[in-house]
């Protein structure tokens, strides 16, 4: 069977434009071939990439999750989901990671697990996620940028599966994640488990 190539869906950029910068984002307008020769224009965000923990904890009565309650001003919602964070400029998603479970949790873990990497607004953002779980966790003080606030709580996946089918969960990140933990979970998906250690000396995760 030959192999397939998506030349024919590819547009080209032609030329692109600085509309807006900001502290944390920027606003490009890019014109734009198609693939059947006629031009248009692509508005999108850029972007710097950020990270998604999934931290687990082995209790006698099962696995227990790290999650957080937290406002989202966009959307004027108080959004349940797993820890989260972008990537500083030059940071790698490990030690993102590992920088953001630590702030925003308290939590640092002996294990780490790389799943995998979601693009959650391919239409108008260049952002990517980096899925990782987090084991062996040992509890420690926060340390909340200025001006984060949040709550941080246990659940069960249970509790968290009947928060998705019910609608309560909403945040595109954690719902992926919630797909990775079920086939972990249930052995359908493997994880390649390292030791902090280990993940120190891995060159950095492409984006």
């Amino acid at each position: 069977m030959p192999e397939r190539t998506d030349d024919h869906l590819e547009e080209k950029r032609v030329s692109t434009e600085e509309v807006f910068k900001g502290n944390f984002l920027t606003v490009r307008r890019d014109a734009v071939k198609l693939p059947d020769g006629s031009a248009t224009s692509r508005e999108f965000i850029v972007h710097p990439g950020a990270v998604v923990i999934v931290p687990l904890i082995y209790t006698p009565d099962g696995v227990k999750l790290v999650m957080e309650r937290q406002y989202r001003y966009p959307v004027g919602l108080t959004i349940v989901e797993f820890p989260a964070g972008k990537l500083d400029p030059g940071e790698r998603p490990f030690d993102c990671a590992r920088r953001e479970l630590k702030e925003e949790t308290g939590y640092s873990a002996l294990e780490w697990a790389r799943a995998g990497l979601i693009h959650p607004v391919i239409s108008y953002s260049t952002e990517f996620i980096d899925i990782w779980f987090a084991r062996g966790l040992s509890l420690g003080e926060r340390q909340l940028d200025s001006g984060e606030f949040l709550d941080v709580f246990l659940s069960t996946p249970d509790e968290l599966a009947s928060l998705c089918r019910a609608g309560q969960i909403t945040d595109a990140k954690t719902l992926s994640c919630m797909f990775w933990l079920s086939n972990v979970l249930s052995n359908k998906w493997a994880l390649d488990w390292r030791s902090t250690e280990s993940c120190d000396l891995q060159e950095p995760v492409p984006s």
